[in-house]
C-alpha cells in the first residue's frame, strides 16, 4: 500500500510566480500545446483545470439561468423547473457515462501517441451518444407529462410544465453530444475548445432565455416553456460549434472522412467502460430524484426551496468538477504512457486544489446563504428552506473536492466499476434511507433530506480515498 502522498511544494506550484501565473493563465485560455505526460505535474493539472473549470462553470450557468428567470413566475413554475431537471438527471446520467467511457478511451490512446486510434474512438462515442438520443427524444416528447405525474407535481405544475418539459427531454440530443464531444476534447487535451463551446452556449441562452420568458422585444412572452426553448437552442448551437472543431483545423485530436465509420472492437471498448459509467451515473441521478420525491411529499415551497438550493450548489461544484475532470485526463493519459506513478501523483495534486477552492466556497455559502438565495426568490418560505439546503450540504465541501477527483481518477483510468459501487453503498445504501427517516419518521422534514445529501457526499469521499490508495485501478486496460 502506497503512502498518502502530500501536495507538490509551493515553488512547484505555477501560482507562487505572479508571471508564471499569468502565462499559465494564457497558455490554459488559448489553448495548450503541451504533452501532460511529460510537464510538471502541478503545471500539468492547471493548464487542463482552468478552461476545464471555466466550462463547468458554463454548464452551471445552465443550471441556474433558467430558474433566475422562472423564479420571477412564482413556486409552480419553479418547482416545474425543478422536476424537469430531476427527469433530466437521467439524460445526465447517459450523457456523463458516455463521457466517462470516451475520455477513457480516447485518453489512453493519446497516452500512448496514437492519434489515429483516438479518433475512432471519438466517431464510436459520438455514434452511440446519436443512438441514445432519438430514443430518450422520443419517450421525451411522448410522455412528458406522466412523468411529471410520476414525480408528484400537482395539477397546477403539470398543467404549466407539460410544454417544457417535453421540449427539454425532445432536444436532450443536444444535452448528449455536448457532454460526449466535449468529453473527447477534454481527454485528449484540448481543453480550451470544451470551454469555448460552453461559453458560446450560454451566450446564447443568457440572451434568449428573458425574451422568450417575458417576452421581450419581439418575442412573445412564452413563461416556462420559453426557458425551454431558450436552454435547447443554446445546448443545439454549442454542438454545431463543436463539429466545427471536431472535422477542422489541425489539433490534438481531428476526424477526418476515413474515420466516419463503425469500428466495431473500438465500439466494444467504449460500451464496455460506458455501461458501468452510465449505472455509476443513474445510481448517482437517481438517488437525487428519490431525493425529489421525497420533498415533494412537504409542499411546493420545500421542492422550490430546494431547487433553488441545488442549483446554487450546482454552480460552485460543477467548476469542481472541471478540476476531477482534469485528473481523469491526466490520469488516462499517463496510464497510457506507462507512467502509473505520475498518473496518481497527478491525482492526489488535483484533489488537494479542489479541496482548498471548496473551502472557500463553503465558508461563503455559510455566511451569506439567505442573500444568495434571496437573489431568486421573495417567497419568504421558500428562501427559508432554499437557505437551509444550501448551508447544510456546503458543510460538507472539505470533503467533497477529494471525492469528486478520486472519482473521476477511477473513471480515467477505465475502471468505472470501483465508484460504482462506492456510489451505490454511498448514496442508496445511506443517503436515500437517512433521508427518509430522518424527514418522516424523526420528523424533520426536508432539513432531514439536506443532512442527508451531506453525510452520503461526506463518506463517499472518505470510501473513494482509502479505495484509491490502494492502487489497484492503476492495473486496468482499456
Amino acid at each position: 500500500m502506497s503512502e498518502w502522498p502530500a501536495p507538490e511544494t509551493a515553488a512547484a506550484v505555477p501560482g507562487c510566480d505572479p508571471s508564471l501565473l499569468w502565462s499559465t493563465l494564457r497558455e490554459a485560455i488559448h489553448g495548450s500545446k503541451q504533452d501532460f505526460t511529460r510537464a510538471p505535474i502541478g503545471r500539468a493539472v492547471v493548464l487542463l483545470s482552468i478552461p476545464m473549470v471555466l466550462e463547468m462553470l458554463m454548464e452551471s450557468v445552465f443550471a441556474v439561468v433558467d430558474v433566475f428567470f422562472v423564479g420571477r413566475l412564482g413556486a409552480d413554475a419553479v418547482a416545474t423547473v425543478g422536476l424537469t431537471e430531476s427527469l433530466m438527471t437521467m439524460v445526465y446520467a447517459l450523457a456523463m457515462g458516455l463521457a466517462i467511457g470516451a475520455t477513457a478511451v480516447v485518453a489512453r490512446r493519446v497516452g500512448e501517441h496514437d492519434t489515429h486510434a483516438a479518433a475512432r474512438a471519438a466517431v464510436q462515442a459520438v455514434i452511440l451518444a446519436l443512438v441514445v438520443a432519438v430514443v430518450v427524444g422520443i419517450v421525451g416528447v411522448a410522455f412528458g407529462e406522466s412523468l411529471l405525474r410520476a414525480m408528484g407535481a400537482s395539477d397546477a405544475v403539470v398543467h404549466a410544465g407539460a410544454p417544457f418539459v417535453r421540449i427539454m427531454l425532445g432536444t436532450s440530443g443536444a444535452v448528449l453530444l455536448l457532454f460526449v464531444i466535449n468529453a473527447v476534447f477534454r481527454a485528449a487535451g484540448d481543453a480550451a475548445i470544451a470551454m469555448r463551446v460552453l461559453w458560446f452556449a450560454n451566450a446564447i441562452n443568457i440572451g434568449l432565455g428573458p425574451c422568450l420568458v417575458f417576452g421581450l422585444g419581439p418575442f412573445p412572452a412564452l413563461g416556462v416553456t420559453g426557458a425551454a426553448i431558450g436552454t435547447s437552442v443554446g445546448r443545439t448551437a454549442g454542438v454545431a460549434l463543436q463539429l466545427i472543431y471536431l472535422f477542422g483545423g489541425e489539433r490534438r485530436l481531428t476526424i477526418a472522412r476515413s474515420d466516419l465509420r463503425v469500428d466495431w472492437a473500438g465500439m466494444r471498448s467504449i460500451v464496455q467502460t460506458s455501461g458501468t459509467a452510465v449505472v455509476q451515473s443513474l445510481i448517482s441521478t437517481a438517488s437525487w430524484i428519490g431525493l425529489v420525491r421525497i420533498l415533494a411529499g412537504f409542499g411546493s415551497a420545500a421542492l422550490a426551496g430546494n431547487t433553488i438550493g441545488i442549483r446554487i450548489i450546482l454552480f460552485a461544484l460543477l467548476p469542481a468538477y472541471g478540476v476531477a475532470n482534469a485528473a481523469a485526463t491526466l490520469v488516462g493519459q499517463n496510464l497510457g504512457a506507462g507512467r502509473p506513478d505520475r498518473a496518481e501523483a497527478a491525482a492526489w495534486q488535483a484533489a488537494w486544489y479542489n479541496t482548498l477552492a471548496l473551502g472557500v466556497v463553503s465558508l461563503v455559502f455559510l455566511l451569506f446563504a439567505p442573500e444568495l438565495v434571496g437573489l431568486f426568490t421573495t417567497d419568504p418560505d421558500v428562501a427559508a428552506y432554499g437557505a437551509r439546503c444550501l448551508r447544510i450540504v456546503a458543510a460538507g465541501f472539505l470533503f467533497y473536492g477529494y471525492g469528486m477527483v478520486f472519482t473521476s481518477a477511477f473513471n480515467g483510468a477505465g475502471d468505472t466499476r470501483t465508484p460504482t459501487l462506492i456510489n451505490l453503498l454511498c448514496l442508496w445504501a445511506c443517503e436515500l434511507p437517512l433521508a427518509w427517516i430522518l424527514a418522516v419518521p424523526v420528523g424533520l422534514g426536508p432539513t432531514g433530506v439536506f443532512i442527508a445529501v451531506s453525510v452520503a457526499f461526506s463518506l463517499l469521499a472518505l470510501v473513494s480515498g482509502w479505495v484509491f490508495n490502494k492502487g489497484t485501478w492503476k492495473l486496468r486496460h482499456v
